[in-house]
């Protein structure tokens, strides 16, 4: 696999400094660390600040999301690795304006134990944090066991949620619970068609056979449900909406959000023709569709394939989406 890049130890980095060069306005490094990146007018006094983090690889997610409406700072990690504790703790100290910070991120377990070490270090600070975790991959877990599963696309709506509620200024607990909230009622499925290359290793982050698909991949190579022959893009929304519709509980009448996520190399055209089925899937279930994204918001480098994401609505979460953000990446209003 052929890569634009220069040294494989120098990647992150680089396209890091990258971000900051393209995008000054919007982001900055609030020290040396340029594993540390903060929206440019961070910290916001009186505002609650939203951390979130994650393994490099993943672009727009973690990095891609702070800005004005979203998150407020993000810890950068190493290709699929977690962000160290002291690095998330600076991201905290960066963006603590007095009214607290709240951490948002996938439910992983690197991530988990580097989060709860910056948060003991916040406290010694006397900043107040609380934790909500993405995890919306049904793929992973049952419904029963659902405060398992993995955090994959669906984080974003929530990263939207919870910057539209920090923006007007909410409390800390209130942008918690509506963060939990758009968490509790969201539910997302990916399919792997090709792996991707690891630019540390140059191997592939899983394998697959010629002709081969793999439903509820993760977004790292983790294995999902099954493994079978490659299937039509309709019989593959078929397979996937209707999971997430029984895991969500959606009955005639309900409207809903619809993220189609490329994971990398998936064509434009690909998604949209996913998103074709979805919809009418939905609409001949008496679902409406008041909200729709069709694109990369979660990727895993050159991996192909792609997610479905449903977040079931009421007028608070929809109001919450469209409410105005901007991102080097995102931009709602």
């Amino acid at each position: 696999m052929k890569k634009i890049i220069n040294a494989p130890e120098s990647f992150v980095d680089e396209f890091v400094e990258g971000i900051l060069l393209a995008h000054p306005d919007l982001v900055k490094t609030p020290g040396d660390d340029l594993r540390v990146l903060a929206r440019a007018d961070a910290p916001r006094q009186g505002h609650v600040g939203i951390v979130t983090g994650g393994g490099s690889g993943h672009l727009p997610l973690f990095k891609g999301y702070v800005g004005t409406g979203l998150c407020s700072a993000v810890a950068i990690g190493n290709v699929f690795s977690s962000p160290s504790s002291d690095q998330i703790f600076e991201a905290t100290k960066a963006v603590d304006g007095g009214a607290g910070v709240l951490y948002l991120y996938g439910n992983y377990g690197g991530d988990v134990l580097n989060f709860d070490l910056a948060a003991d270090l916040a406290e010694l600070e006397d900043i107040s944090t609380r934790t909500v975790l993405g995890r919306d991959d049904v793929a992973s877990q049952p419904r029963e066991r659902k405060l398992d599963r993995r955090g994959v696309a669906g984080i974003i709506f929530a990263y939207k949620a919870a910057g539209a509620a920090a923006e007007r200024g909410d409390s800390l607990d209130e942008v918690a619970a509506i963060t939990e909230d758009v968490i509790e009622h969201t539910a997302t499925m990916g399919i792997g068609l090709a792996p991707t290359i690891l630019p540390t290793t140059g191997r592939p982050s899983f394998e697959l056979e010629e002709g081969e698909m793999e439903i509820g991949i993760g977004i790292h190579g983790e294995p999902g449900s099954r493994r079978g022959p490659l299937e039509t893009a309709d019989e593959i929304a078929d397979h996937v909406v209707e999971a997430l519709v029984a895991d969500l509980d959606l009955k005639s009448g309900a409207r809903v959000a619809v993220m189609v996520n490329g994971l990398g190399a998936t064509p434009l055209e690909e998604l949209y023709v996913l998103y074709r089925r979805t919809h009418q899937i939905l609409a001949e279930s008496g679902i409406e569709i008041a909200k729709n994204y069709v694109g990369e918001y979660a990727t895993s480098l050159e991996m192909a394939g792609a997610s479905i994401s449903l977040l079931e609505l009421n007028d608070e979460r929809l109001a919450l989406l469209e409410a105005p953000a901007k991102s080097p990446f995102f931009q709602e209003g």
